[in-house]
């Protein structure tokens, strides 16, 4: 016959039972590769183990890398394209697709699948459709008597294509993300705005807009998240060329860590790709309480 003491340990041991998988992947895939990732950027290595202690080295070397200032300003421009454009170019699908549209879900499901599509396919797929030789971009610039367009080769042209191939890869997500927000807009609010006179331009930015700011502010940094992470479809199609000019900083992070050989350099760049992620955060929701009191 079991003890009461026996029911009450089973009884507390059970809430850790149930945690425990997701504590064991918080600690297998998040913590542990984090302690790691700390302790070699403070190290001189080229692969993860043991290596010759530099202290604050890795840091102060960002001061001086050239390569490293590069990567963040195209990370910049990158970022500045990608974002604000995706954003819009979702909000006027959504809004357009709210409405009672013949074919409406397979509109809907055809914006939506270059979000889903793997990244390494949609690099592949328009690094042959913008090919200088044979793509397809060049094939019919010449079929309307225009001269080839070097999207890939060109250090400012290489650019803007990359980012819209991003922008088209991710207006679908910012689209259901401000379907949903715009379907729980109570329609009473546009109704009542429709009988006082107010036109269409007018209830969005009065009532929609204003509506939609706490979704806005999850997009950005989202968005941002996503711009700042950005890698597959950059390797595959321009591999951070030509030159180092579509290199951005992740890239720059690979590549000091698997061709430099320069583990512990790559380790401290992660740690300030992650500070950069953070202030960017932290600014941007004191930024929407600000705006939430001033409302």
């Amino acid at each position: 016959m079991s003890r009461p003491s026996d029911g009450r340990r089973r009884a507390a041991l059970a809430p850790w039972l149930f945690v425990s998988p997701a504590v064991l992947l918080f600690l297998g895939f998040s913590l542990i590769p984090i302690i790691i990732a700390v302790t070699l950027s403070f190290q001189d290595t080229a692969a993860v183990g043991d290596g010759d202690w530099v202290g604050l080295e890795n840091f102060t070397t960002m001061a001086d890398d050239g390569l490293l200032h590069t990567a963040l300003r195209n990370t910049l421009v990158f970022t500045v394209g990608t974002v604000p454009t995706a954003m819009i170019a979702g909000l006027g699908l959504a809004v357009a697709l709210n409405r009672p549209l013949p074919g409406r879900p397979v509109l809907r499901a055809a914006f939506f699948v270059p979000m889903v599509a793997a990244g390494v396919v949609v690099g592949v797929v328009m690094a042959w459709i913008f090919h200088g030789d044979y793509g397809v971009a060049n094939n019919l610039l010449e079929a309307l008597g225009l001269g080839r367009a070097p999207w890939l080769t060109s250090p400012t042209l290489s650019m803007l294509t990359l980012i819209a191939v991003v922008v088209w890869t991710r207006i679908g997500f910012c689209m259901i993300i401000y379907l949903g927000a715009l379907q729980s807009i109570p329609q009473d609010l546009h109704e009542a705005a429709t009988v006082d006179g107010a036109s269409a331009w007018r209830r969005f930015r009065s009532i929609t807009w204003p509506l939609l700011g706490p979704t806005t502010s999850i997009l950005v940094i989202l968005n941002v998240v996503f711009s700042l992470q950005a890698f597959d479809i950059i390797y595959v199609m321009t591999g951070g060329g030509p030159g180092f000019s579509t290199t951005v900083l992740i890239q720059y992070i690979f590549r000091s860590a698997f061709a430099d050989a320069r583990m512990g350099y790559a380790a401290a760049l992660g740690l300030l790709l992650v500070a950069l992620l953070l202030v960017f955060t932290l600014l941007r929701q004191r930024a929407s309480r600000r705006a939430e009191e001033l409302t």
